[in-house]
């Protein structure tokens, strides 16, 4: 389903399995149909006992094999089962009652970073607002699941942030 790739990109197997440990698993491969990997998430169901048996996998296959259609269903139709895991959550956490940059890690779950945050002048949410992926590895945020969690999140800060960024003829941040 990868064409190859490299499925964890270039983490180590330290950070793979401190990921994983986090609950964190691969998000879909491109081009792969929801059902399959709503499958693929069954299979890595952290306890052994919840994860589909061999005879089951193979029936889901076949179903899918008898039946093309349910490989171009969206998410809505997939029957319920195991919920998608905290990492892969695009939806993301309420952040409506967060006012600090500890508010923020603690709603994404993530409060490990609060001292990196804090110590690197990352001490309010408009600043989060501006931070980068280059930042992050800078600060310490090494794992990819970390990173691409907090990106989203502070890309979806960004709106409720201009309300309160200075005007154009207002304050610069220092450089």
């Amino acid at each position: 389903m990868s064409y190859g790739e490299r499925p964890y990109w270039d983490m180590s197997n330290q950070d793979v399995i401190n990921a994983i440990e986090q609950d964190f698993r691969l998000p879909a491969p491109m081009d792969c149909p929801v059902v399959l990997h709503q499958l693929m998430l069954d299979c890595w169901q952290k306890d052994r006992n919840a994860r589909p048996k061999f005879p089951d996998i193979v029936s889901v296959l076949d179903k899918m094999i008898r039946n093309p259609a349910s490989l171009k269903t969206g998410i809505n139709n997939i029957p319920p089962g195991p919920c998608i895991h905290p990492l892969l959550d695009r939806g993301g956490p309420d952040l409506s009652r967060v006012s600090s940059v500890e508010d923020w890690l603690a709603a994404l779950k993530m409060t490990q970073y609060r001292d990196s945050f804090l110590g690197s002048g990352f001490t309010s949410l408009p600043l989060v607002t501006q931070i980068t992926a280059e930042d992050l590895q800078r600060i310490g945020v090494q794992l990819a699941g970390h990173q691409k969690k907090i990106l989203t999140s502070v890309q979806s800060m960004r709106p409720h942030q201009d309300d309160h960024s200075p005007t154009e003829n207002g304050p610069t941040p220092a450089m």
